[in-house]
């Protein structure tokens, strides 16, 4: 038997503060837990969110009441990340965190996404002894300054060139990357997880050391009856989920589009390339921008679109948004690259592309032939059962945790003993 645990989660975003899918994951994953009696505190930063010019967000996220959030604000305000990108120090906001951590006794202290925290708030710890530290490579951001591996903002990485990079994507260098800084900061972490197989294989390719367990990210299950709703749209649309920014690949669509005239693409999402994208798209009729969608209404969106489009030109970890596309029973077809190609061999739910010519072999097929359609896409909504449920990360994500307080504490601190083995330990031996 197990007691309910007691998390700590840290991350420079959560929502609905936040940009990226890495945040959307850490809310369904916190409230997840809480639902099953654990509590949970998150700890993310208000002045990070500012600094990468956030706005007062318009949509909500409801918490579960196991849930606590700790909102971060220093009173530099931008400065105080900034400093954590250039020294990698977590002044000033080393006092509140440790109050936090103080505040109750955690089984469990868990890193998301800390780029503009600093690698110093890996060697945070309380005051007491029976906890383990995780931290999940939602990017890149152990092995590459821009998180990415996209060089000099415009093609893959395949030598680390980093200063030169840095002053490319116009921000300044990170000069803690040139001691030894991270790699005494790791030495705190227990466990490091990786989303998918590529993304522990990327960074062991590039010199990241300590190992990392595999435990697949996880999407809810939500109604996928195509006959439950009408379509959003009128005329038959493949769909594009993202933010707009250079590394997810949307440009390479809008040509295409202006000589596939037998469907729409529609465009989820929002980011700082959507002005010029917007431009780009002007005069391609077929071509609609839906802006940023709450996901129950993105939610009939990929439900009845002839595929999910995933262009992504840098390597994705893993690439939630197919996930959430199998859950609907919508086939993807994506760039064959990163942790994309990995899912979509995994689940045959869908086509992977690596030219203008295989993308739109693979769209015509999938309008043309309804059949082929609902069997890939019935394919990944089977792939998403087996690997990509709550059900599923959950389980991988205990037995993580359970090895790594056997290895670490030579016991698991939350399982209760059974009578029977109380009574044993009572026995004198002989």
């Amino acid at each position: 038997m197990a007691r309910p645990l007691r998390f700590c989660f840290l991350s420079i975003f959560y929502p609905p503060y936040s940009f990226g899918g890495d945040a959307i994951f850490l809310h369904r994953l916190s409230n997840a837990l809480a639902s099953r009696g654990h509590e949970v505190d998150v700890i993310h930063c208000l002045d990070s969110y500012q600094l990468m010019g956030g706005q007062a967000p318009e949509q909500q996220f409801p918490n579960h009441p196991n849930v606590t959030v700790h909102s971060l604000r220093s009173a530099v305000g931008f400065i105080s990340p900034l400093l954590a990108q250039q020294i990698g120090t977590v002044w000033p906001k080393t006092d509140r965190i440790l109050e936090v951590f103080y505040s109750k006794k955690f089984d469990v202290i868990h890193y998301h996404n800390v780029s503009l925290l600093g690698p110093k708030v890996l060697q945070l710890e309380p005051d007491y002894r029976d906890f383990i530290k995780l931290y999940t490579t939602h990017e890149h951001w152990l092995v590459c300054p821009m998180h990415v591996l996209w060089k000099n903002n415009e093609r893959l990485c395949e030598k680390p060139e980093c200063l030169r990079c840095t002053l490319k994507f116009k921000r300044p260098p990170q000069w803690w990357r040139y001691t030894n800084l991270l790699e005494e900061c790791v030495r705190s972490v227990d466990t490091f997880i990786a989303p998918t197989d590529f993304t522990r294989h990327i960074h062991k390719q590039r010199g990241f050391e300590p190992p990392m367990e595999v435990v697949p990210h996880f999407v809810p299950d939500g109604n996928h009856d195509s006959s439950c709703s009408p379509s959003p749209h009128s005329r038959p649309y493949f769909l594009f989920v993202g933010r707009l920014e250079k590394i997810k690949g949307l440009d390479t669509l809008l040509p295409v589009f202006r000589q596939y005239k037998n469907a729409d693409l529609l465009i989820a999402g929002t980011g700082t390339e959507e002005e010029q994208l917007r431009r780009q798209a002007e005069g391609t009729a077929n071509v609609h921008f839906l802006g940023s969608l709450a996901q129950n209404r993105l939610a009939d969106y990929y439900r009845h679109a002839i595929a999910l489009l995933v262009p992504s030109v840098c390597y994705e970890t893993l690439g939630m948004i197919v996930v959430e596309s199998y859950v609907q029973h919508t086939p993807v077809i994506a760039r064959d690259q990163g942790g994309l190609t990995e899912v979509v061999e995994q689940s045959q739910g869908g086509f992977l592309y690596r030219g203008t010519e295989d993308l739109l072999a693979a769209m015509v097929k999938l309008q043309t032939n309804p059949k082929l359609r609902r069997t890939m896409g019935d394919r990944g909504y089977q792939a998403f059962q087996e690997k990509w449920t709550e059900g599923a990360h959950l389980r991988s994500y205990f037995k993580v945790l359970e090895d790594t307080a056997q290895r670490k504490l030579a016991h698991v601190p939350w399982h209760k003993p059974s009578r029977r083995s109380l009574r044993l330990s009572a026995v004198p031996a002989a």
